[in-house]
Parts: C-alpha cells; structure tokens; sequence
C-alpha cells in the first residue's frame, strides 16, 4: 500500500512533516474536478479582475490572517447567507444585493474556503450559489489555508474591499428540496428518489436527539456521516487522528458510489449544513439531479404527524432532573467555599 505524505506549514511559511496519511493511490477521478481548485491554481488566477476569493470565517479570524485579497462577508458564510432559523433567504433580492456589494457579478469566479478540518461554511457558500445558478463559476479551495500554506502562500491582515458590482440570481429549484417533497418520499407516494443522511450515525438511530425527536426519514437510501468523507491524518507523537479539509474522490467513492447517478438525490443532516459538503461531492461525482433538503430534521423531527423511522423521544423529564441535579451541585459547591460570618 502507498502512503499520501500530507505537509503542513505554519504562519511563518516552514514546511513541516506533521502527519501521514495512509491511502491507496487514488484510484476514483473526479467527474466534475473544475469544482475545486487547488492552491497552485488559486495563485494563478486570484489577481484576475474576474477572480473573488470569499473566506467563509468569523471576521475576527479573518482579519487575524487571511489569504491575501480574500473578502470577508462579515459573517461566517453559513450564517451570512442563510436567517437565524438556518435556512436559506426566500427573497432572492437579499442574494443578489449582498454579492452585488461583495463585488460578485454573473461572470465571476468566486473561490470559497474555511477552516482547515471543518468545510460546513464555505460548502454552505457553494450551494447557495449553485442554487442561485452561479454555474461553473463557484469553486472550493480544497484543503483549504493548509494547502494555501503548504504551496507556500503566505497571510494578510489587511481587509480587501472589493468594487460593488451587479449580480442576477436565475434560481435552479431542483437544487433546493422542499419538505412537502420529503414527507412524499417518507410516505412512499414519491419513488426513484435516494435521500442520504449525513448526520452521524447515532443521530440516525434516533441515540442522539437534536429535535422532539431522533431517528430519520423513513426510505432513507443511506447514512454516511459528512465526516467519513473527509481525509485523516494521524499524529504520529500521539496517534491521535484529526480530520482535514481536504475532499477525496476514492472517499466519496467509497461512501457514495453505490448509488444511482442518474436519479435524483437529496441529501440531508439537522439543518442542512453538514448535507451542503455531500451536495458539492454529488456534484464532484457526476450526479445528475442532487439537491441539499435546508430545512432538515430541525424542522421534520419537531413537526408532529411527519412519519420517523428508528422514533425515539427527546426525555425533557430527564434534562430537566439533570439541570437541577447540576444547579443543586453548584449550590453546595458555593456553600462550601463561602466564607464563614457571610
């Protein structure tokens, strides 16, 4: 078996062997490669007038270094591009306004990336503008500012403000699954359509509830959790493994390829953030008709009547008791540390 040696190098731009990665040599291609580019490409063109790189970060770790020219939206891109419910703006204006103003126009490539290991921002980003029909056009750094680093880019500190511009939304709704579209799947009246869970497995089986209640949507296809399809790396001092945001075609392969291509698929976690990455590896893979369900299990696991599979009940009885159990604690900590005559 052939290793993948994956460099990292610090802010300071010294290559370092941190980790190694133990893969066979890829053997899956990419169907759609131009959806990312790599960190040589991104020099090539990030001074190009037609060029936007969107760092999907908080603001203030943008602004703590970043790739030189990048813009910042203000807002990680998951909240940025979506209301306080995590959901996508239903008034397509808002869109058209804020990457106006980011200096994005129909013509421009827009590069997104985030954090090294955690991709959930700036595949929010991707699939809101393919939705918006950015066609071609959106791209992802892979590997993100580890592979920025590791071909030698160096940070900036110096926020970059790009000229306003015009941007046109032509909306692609088969890109956004409803849920009225998922009940149908879940009550059988729906059929040749595959729905991949992409929450872990312990929220599939309803052990871990994120709503009134766990399980998952009945004729669920598949569960892979967003994580499986990231590449591993393993600290060879403590041989700890630590994810990294670098997406593989022989892991998605792996997780994915049993599927049909060429029916639709709907991907879906609790608030359709994590599904966003499985969207964009869809995507990578050729799939013809993939779509992110945004409003996910927060709003199918909380609306009763919906049929659930694996149906297990959130216990407010027992976090309710554990609360108290844990406010008595603290009361007992306190009255043992207070000084005596007070």
């Amino acid at each position: 078996m052939d290793s993948k040696l994956i460099y990292r190098c610090g802010v300071t731009g010294l290559l370092a062997l941190a980790f190694v990665v133990w893969a066979p040599v890829a053997a899956a291609k990419w169907a759609n490669p131009q959806l990312l580019v790599t960190a040589e490409e991104l020099q090539k063109n990030i001074e190009k007038r037609d060029w936007v790189v969107v760092d999907c970060r908080r603001l203030q770790t943008y602004l703590k270094g970043h790739i030189p020219g990048a813009i910042s939206l203000g807002k990680p891109c998951g909240e940025a591009l979506r209301d306080p419910t995590s959901r996508i703006f239903k008034d397509v204006k808002k869109y058209e306004s804020l990457f106006g103003k980011a200096g994005i126009a129909n013509n421009t490539h827009v590069v997104v990336y985030s954090y090294d290991d955690d991709l959930r921002d700036a595949t929010v980003a991707f699939w809101v503008m393919e939705y918006l029909g950015h066609d071609g056009k959106v791209h992802l750094l892979n590997g993100g500012l580890d592979a920025w680093r590791k071909a030698g880019g160096r940070l900036g500190d110096k926020p970059t403000i790009k000229e306003p511009t015009t941007f046109t939304a032509k909306v692609v709704k088969s890109r956004y699954a409803t849920t009225d579209e998922i009940l149908k799947i879940a009550n059988g009246q729906v059929k040749g359509v595959q729905l991949v869970d992409s929450r872990t497995g312990k929220e599939h089986k309803g052990e871990d509830i994120r709503a009134l209640r766990g399980g998952h949507v009945p004729n669920t296809s598949l569960n892979v959790s967003h994580l499986e399809t990231l590449l591993k790396v393993k600290d060879p001092k403590t041989d700890k493994e630590t994810y990294i945001g670098y997406l593989d075609p022989d892991l998605a392969e792996k997780a994915f390829g049993k599927l049909d291509k060429n029916i639709r698929t709907i991907g879906y976690c609790q608030t359709g953030t994590r599904s966003t990455m499985t969207y964009l590896q869809f995507r990578l893979m050729g799939f013809k008709d993939p779509a992110n369900w945004d409003d996910s299990w927060q709003v199918y696991g909380s609306t009763m009547g919906y049929p659930v599979a694996d149906e297990q009940w959130y216990d407010f009885a027992k976090v309710n008791s554990d609360l108290s159990s844990l406010q008595n604690k603290v009361k007992a900590l306190e009255a043992a540390v207070k000084p005596a005559g007070k």
